[in-house]
């Protein structure tokens, strides 16, 4: 099965899936992952063993799919973004621990699931952008910053439910208390410039065009932006700040994955998920998306390091996917997205 064929943004039916299921030299990959995201990956991982590697990608779904396969799902690996994401396969009973050394080895343990049902992949941070013009450098530092009457009228975010919203709340949650992080963003609230809109790049284009001096958006989107000459204007409006870096430091998030229950090629589900967690992989996976490796000691490319660099909060993960539900009910109690 030719991996193009199934990558390119295809969903094929599980039946013609699981006709291959069969070979001992295949793995069959389930990703909410963009295709030349991981294209780049399973070449190399093919080229090194001759696993074949096919992919079914989707936009959103895939936890459901598997869920209603069944024990018939050809379904071996997960690849997904968010740990609200990667949790919610966990809670919903599709997964299954993975007992590898060369995972625990290579993958820090606030980067894993203490019970080895999901492993990360890359980091993300989730950054704070302030423009250039209007907001001096050192004036914003931190995101308990943000409640400050100060930016009253003068932030952007996406909505507070979003996924990555929700992580980050869910972390001050962790380190605050659920008290002091409700004041926090009802603060947060009350110095919107607009309604909680569109997606991270859109704040910072609000930026530019005014609407706002100070908004939150993951880190790789400035990459993204200053890749993409129609966007590279609105990166080139802001300065990208690394929060908390005198505290806990940059509320980080992952991409990751996991193996699913039963799977049928579940050797070589392992064997993948170790080449991913590995130097040559977390280079590539790495630097294609602008992200940063999980791997202690793996270089950061050049282009991401030209940003600088930082101190990361080490909360495990586990405990942002704990606080999940918290984290929603209070951007309902707040009315953050009203």
């Amino acid at each position: 099965m030719d991996i193009r064929k199934i990558i390119c943004g295809t969903v094929l039916g599980a039946a013609t899936v699981a006709a291959t299921a069969a070979s001992a030299q295949e793995v069959n990959v389930y990703s909410l992952r963009q295709p030349f995201l991981v294209e780049p990956l399973f070449e190399s991982f093919t080229k090194e063993t001759g696993v074949k590697v096919n992919v079914i990608f989707a936009e959103k779904g895939l936890v459901e799919r598997i869920k209603q396969e069944g024990v018939n799902s050809p379904a071996d690996v997960l690849m997904t973004v968010d740990i609200s994401r990667i949790q919610e396969a966990v809670d919903a009973g599709v997964t299954e621990a993975v007992d590898s050394d060369v995972l625990e080895t290579n993958i820090p343990a606030h980067l894993r699931d203490e019970n080895d049902q999901w492993f990360a992949l890359t980091q993300r941070g989730r950054a704070l952008y302030a423009s250039k013009d209007r907001v001096a450098e050192g004036e914003i530092t931190t995101y308990e910053d943000l409640a400050d009457p100060k930016w009253k009228g003068r932030v952007c975010t996406r909505p507070g439910s979003h996924d990555y919203n929700v992580a980050l709340i869910s972390s001050m949650i962790a380190h605050h208390g659920a008290e002091e992080a409700k004041t926090w963003l009802e603060g947060l609230k009350a110095n919107l410039a607009r309604k909680p809109q569109g997606n991270d790049r859109g704040q910072v284009k609000a930026i530019k065009e005014g609407e706002c001096d100070v908004a939150i958006a993951n880190t790789y989107y400035y990459g993204k932006m200053l890749d993409d000459p129609e966007q590279r204007a609105w990166a080139e409006s802001v300065n990208i700040v690394f929060p908390n870096q005198d505290g806990r430091g940059m509320s980080m998030n992952i991409s990751g994955m996991t193996l699913i229950k039963g799977a049928p090629n579940k050797e070589n589900a392992v064997k993948l998920m170790e080449f991913l967690s590995g130097d040559e992989a977390q280079k590539i996976y790495a630097e294609v998306n602008y992200e940063y490796p999980v791997k202690p000691g793996v270089e950061w490319s050049d282009y991401v390091k030209s940003w600088g660099t930082f101190k990361a909060d080490e909360l495990p993960l586990a405990e942002i996917a704990r606080l999940r539900a918290d984290a929603v009910r209070m951007v309902d109690q707040v009315g953050y997205d009203e």
